[in-house]
């Protein structure tokens, strides 16, 4: 599978920005799909994921309640909403999909990425 993510850009703090990744390849619905970012200097981080059968939904503590992950899968696309926006959400964006098992929250547990995509909040 290939993974193209779009959508990010600048943003005001508070606003509101929503990331898309498409899939190209066969097989969507039989790939847990995750979100991670980058921020300068830092390691690569979890932000949320969708489990391989769809039915749960993880969200890292920092974006609880602001980002939603979801999915179409007639458009093979897996969204990141996110609102109410703040300058530490700068980061590059990545999507990752896996089709094995394991810890949807670790960077490890994933076998394909995208290319990402920079958020940039100002203040």
């Amino acid at each position: 599978v290939q993974l193209q993510a779009s959508g990010g850009g600048l943003a005001q703090a508070g606003g509101s920005l929503r990331l898309s990744c498409v899939y190209s390849g066969g097989g969507f619905v039989t790939y847990r799909k995750g979100w991670f970012r980058q921020a300068p200097g830092k390691e690569r981080e979890f932000v949320a994921a969708i489990s391989r059968n769809g039915a749960n939904f993880y969200y890292s503590d920092s974006v609880k309640a602001r980002f939603t992950i979801s999915k179409d899968n007639a458009k093979k696309t897996v969204y990141l909403q996110m609102s109410e926006l703040e300058p530490e959400d700068t980061a590059v964006y990545y999507c990752a999909a896996s089709q094995k098992l394991g810890d949807a929250t670790r960077v490890t547990s994933y076998e394909f990425w995208g290319q990402g995509t920079q958020v940039t909040v100002s203040s």
